[in-house]
């Protein structure tokens, strides 16, 4: 049995659901936690499309809601909502969800290939069947690219040093396994601060490897043209590169005219295409914390289509 705790699942719920009877999108499924607590409050005559490019993800909520006629699930990115929106022959959604946290069950089972704690693989793709993985680009890449990816999507400052370390390494031998890296990043960092670089060495290769950056913002620009007017978006991020994508176009979507400063007339002529609900990102509370740990980075933020 795979358990996975979903955060902030009553926030969800209360933010993403003004029609029971509506049209739903869960970008991230995963293992099925938070579109089954939605499940259980929406109408037999509602609908609800679920992505997710893990293909474990994929396979388990295929089973897990197989007997439920509401639920479509399909193994592909978010980024494809438009394409899925046209099979289905949806228009418009009444609400869209995605969590971007990596699954607990992702985290903790070493065949998946992201967790450090274990040997495994060193792979990080979500989906095993594109791209390359996360092996290539650190026996291949050079030391400024390496270092590169590690500051830029991992915010790590000792990001030239790791770099530098690992193809001297790789000089010796290829580098192949998640305890192959981790030992190569042990060698050279304080014992304090060693969980907290290896996180941040692993998360930005995962971000890399999986083009995460580049497709949430494409999802996000699909996904308010999609939204029905009154309809609304609820997106979990759990790092501040992820945030950061989410507040800009959240605030952008709800701006009128972006002309210059100091221009006479708007020339640009944007209007406003959505109100934001949470002025301030939700945060997990300290009781949901103590149950589950992956909840101390979550924020929640949400929106309503108004044109």
């Amino acid at each position: 049995m795979i358990y996975h705790v979903p955060v902030l699942v009553e926030e969800s719920k209360r933010l993403l659901i003004t029609r029971k009877e509506g049209i739903y999108f869960d970008g991230t499924i995963g293992y099925g936690g938070h579109s089954e607590k939605f499940l259980e409050i929406l109408s037999k005559k509602s609908k609800l499309i679920g992505t997710d490019k893990d293909y474990n993800a994929f396979k388990f909520c295929e089973e897990k809601f197989k007997n439920d006629k509401r639920v479509t699930v399909y193994h592909t990115s978010f980024i494809d909502i438009d394409k899925i929106s046209k099979i289905e022959f949806i228009e418009k959604y009444d609400g869209i969800f995605a969590d971007l946290g990596v699954s607990s069950f992702q985290l903790d089972n070493p065949e998946a290939g992201f967790t450090f704690r274990e040997e495994a693989n060193l792979d990080l793709r979500m989906n095993k069947n594109q791209g390359v993985p996360a092996s290539e680009i650190i026996n291949l890449f050079s030391e400024n690219d390496l270092a590169k990816i590690f500051f830029d999507y991992g915010e790590e400052k000792n990001s030239k040093k790791i770099a530098r370390e690992i193809v001297k390494a790789r000089k010796l031998k290829a580098i192949k396994t998640t305890a192959e890296l981790r030992f190569i990043i042990e060698r050279i960092t304080n014992r304090r601060y060693l969980t907290k670089t290896l996180s941040r060495i692993f998360q930005a290769l995962r971000i890399f490897v999986n083009n995460e950056l580049e497709e949430l913002k494409i999802f996000l620009e699909k996904s308010i043209d999609l939204l029905a007017i009154g309809g609304r978006m609820v997106v979990l991020s759990y790092h501040s590169l992820e945030d950061r994508i989410v507040k800009e176009k959240f605030k952008l979507e709800a701006s009128d005219c972006i002309c210059p400063p100091g221009t006479p007339i708007c020339v640009c002529g944007k209007k406003k295409r959505v109100k934001i609900l949470t002025p301030k990102p939700i945060v997990a509370l300290k009781s949901e914390i103590e149950i589950n740990k992956r909840a101390r980075s979550v924020k929640l933020r949400a929106i309503e289509k108004i044109a």
